[in-house]
This record gives C-alpha cells, sequence and structure tokens, in this order.
C-alpha cells in the first residue's frame, strides 16, 4: 500500500485554556492569519480557533470544562510523545525579542546549532512547545 498524502503540511490541535490568551500569542504575536472560529462538537463543547501558519492549520481547541492534563514540564526531553513543533521564519531574532517583551518564557534562547540553522524555543500560554527554525 502506499500513502497518498492529500496536502504539503499537517494540521496541528492544541487544546488550550483560554482563548484570548492563545489567540493573542499565535495571532497577533506570531503573524498567524485567523480564519474563524467553530463549535466543538465533542468534549462536552467548546470553541475551535482555526489559524493558518505557511500552509498548516493550526487548531485551538478550548473546551467548556478545561482538562486537568497539562503539558510535561522539563524541555523536549521532560517526556514522550508530542514535546513541540517548528514555525519556519526568516526573521528569528526579531520574533524572539518581541516574545520576550510580551513576557513570553523563552526556553531556549537563539542559537546557532550548525552554519545557516538557528533555533529558539519558547512556551505558549499554556506551556506548550513551540520551536523557531531559522535556515540561511
Amino acid at each position: 500500500m502506499t500513502i497518498q498524502h492529500q496536502q504539503r503540511a499537517v494540521d496541528l490541535g492544541i487544546v488550550i485554556t483560554e482563548s484570548e490568551r492563545s489567540l493573542a500569542f499565535y495571532r497577533d504575536l506570531l503573524g498567524m492569519v485567523h480564519e474563524g472560529d467553530m463549535p466543538m462538537p465533542i468534549g462536552g463543547g467548546g470553541t475551535m480557533h482555526r489559524l493558518r501558519c505557511g500552509d498548516s492549520l493550526i487548531k485551538l481547541v478550548c473546551f467548556e470544562a478545561t482538562p486537568e492534563s497539562r503539558p510535561g514540564k522539563g524541555g523536549i526531553q521532560g517526556g514522550t510523545g508530542y514535546r513541540y513543533f517548528t514555525i519556519h521564519m526568516s526573521n528569528i531574532n526579531e520574533v524572539v525579542d518581541a516574545c520576550s517583551a510580551a513576557g513570553v518564557k523563552i526556553v531556549t534562547p537563539v542559537v546557532e546549532l550548525r552554519p545557516k540553522v538557528t533555533i529558539a524555543i519558547v512556551e505558549d500560554p499554556d506551556g506548550n512547545l513551540v520551536e523557531f527554525l531559522q535556515m540561511g
């Protein structure tokens, strides 16, 4: 069997605790385009905020009853499973400076991993890890 992918990107669902804080981070600070909202018919109800990041769709899901489970602490190495996602960009220093000015926790400051490959990692309002990657 050959899997035939229908799009170049993946959609990512992130469960959040507060819509306005997360929209301020993903939409306002990181510049994702808010495509709209829709009700969540599963999990006891809530709202899904749909944001475009390049070709990817980021779905911020805020349930009416906040789940008890939280992201694992300790950075990328703090646990198994999904630990972070990566946003490719061309202005990493500017973005990290804006995050810092907005009070966002910088987990890994801007660092060059190898020539022309630079990363930084921040926490979103719920403690989820977001990696920024600049190549070139």
